[in-house]
């Protein structure tokens, strides 16, 4: 077996499920998931329709570069999105479809590290999605935690970083808009990173499945591909972004995304995939380019997260410390007290389920990030946030007053 095995955590889940477990719950009141981010709004029907009609073509092996059809929505998406320059974009040497962010940030993490080199390191956001910590530790590296805390706006502090961790690294990996903070970094930092690559001779993945849920349709959150194009690098060297449909469009179960940027880490994550097996089906493909070309699901996709939110925040108001994300889905919520008791006495008394913080994060240079704060995924129901904000609102009435 990979001795690099153990070093693996438990996923925040099955942390969760323990701290659940044996609790006796308010038999009248419905559970309420808050935990998991799992788009609940409907998929698009015209996607649905493709992939049903398109099934006969599962008979046939697909390729792991996926249709060049394919290839080309996604660059087309991305120029219009990004505001790049028609055919900024090569489909052919710049672009690849993943099985989702997930499987793809595994994966690429173990194309790009080399374990061979001293102290070699991946510097990725704490808190994080725990993917980036497993796949670093599974390729032999060593993960490098970027505090987020209030203090800095809950983004990471790269000024703060010394010039020999520059030099460790092998991988710098971004998630903006973030998880769980929902917090955007802007362009200006994202140019300063691309410098720095060049510099410290480090590649930069950028997650960016969030990136389409955001609140005001006139300031949509900047990409790291935008950056590149700020500064005239349309070769995106040691720049690649990963995107997915699972939030965008409400399919995760479609397992669709995809990566862009330097052609020639493509190409060499393209050999590795062809070994690791991961093409994606044919009416997946066919499905998947039916969803990039259409943008109108995405704008009332972000008017339902809109409405949402400000709904529940209203309710939350004076009663939570929490504010309106830059994007995503979540509420990263400031609690009174220690994240696992807040969650295990809001699951006891209300049957509502929140994900302590610190499942989310590690502790560096004497601090845990996640400490005292808990992610809301606001995905259910218009009516099941509703009632998970009236019923916290009551929780911390009768806690913490």
């Amino acid at each position: 077996m990979n001795p690099n095995l153990a070093l693996l955590k438990p996923y925040p889940f099955e942390r969760l499920n323990r701290l659940k477990s044996g609790i006796q719950v308010p038999a009248d009141l419905n559970h309420i998931a808050l935990s998991i981010g799992e788009p609940k709004h409907a998929p698009p029907a015209f996607v649905l329709d493709t992939l049903s009609q398109s099934l006969a073509q599962i008979s046939a092996y697909p390729k792991t570069k996926g249709m060049l059809s394919l290839r080309q929505s996604i660059a087309s998406w991305l120029e219009q999105r990004f505001n790049l320059a028609s055919q900024y974009i090569n489909a052919e040497t710049q672009v690849l479809p993943l099985n989702g962010t997930r499987e793809g940030l595994f994966s690429f993490i173990q194309t790009c590290v080399d374990s061979s080199a001293a102290n070699a390191k991946v510097l990725m956001p704490n808190p994080f999605y725990q993917i980036y910590e497993g796949a670093t530790l599974i390729a032999g590296a060593e993960p490098y935690f970027l505090n987020c805390t209030a203090e800095n706006g809950y983004l990471p502090d790269f000024d703060a970083i010394d010039i020999q961790t520059w030099k460790d690294c092998q991988l710098l990996i971004l998630c903006s808009p973030g998880n769980p903070t929902g917090t955007v970094l802007p362009q200006s930092e994202l140019v300063k990173l691309i410098h720095l690559a060049d510099q410290y001779d480090f590649l930069i993945c950028s997650d960016e499945c969030y990136s389409e849920i955001y609140f005001d349709e006139n300031t949509a959150p900047v990409g790291l591909l935008e950056a590149c194009h700020s500064i005239g690098r349309d070769d995106f060297s040691r720049c690649l972004v990963m995107h997915s449909l699972s939030k965008r469009s409400n399919l995760p179960g479609l397992r669709s995304g995809f990566i862009a940027g330097d052609a020639d880490v493509i190409q060499g994550f393209l050999q590795y995939r062809t070994y690791h097996g991961s093409a994606m089906s044919e009416p997946t493909q066919l499905a998947s380019i039916t969803a990039w070309n259409d943008e109108q699901h995405v704008i009332e996709n972000r008017a339902l997260y809109r409405r949402k939110f400000q709904q529940v925040l209203e309710t939350l108001d004076g009663c939570l410390d929490v504010s309106m994300p830059d994007a995503a889905f979540y509420l990263w919520a400031r609690l009174p007290e220690d994240d696992e008791l807040f969650c295990q006495k809001l699951f006891a008394q209300q049957h509502i389920t929140a994900l302590p913080g610190q499942y989310l994060s590690r502790e560096h240079a004497g601090i845990n990030p996640g400490f005292k704060h808990a992610r809301l995924a606001l995905v259910a129901t218009e009516v099941e946030c509703l009632d998970a904000a009236r019923r916290i609102k009551t929780f911390m009435q009768q806690n913490y007053n």
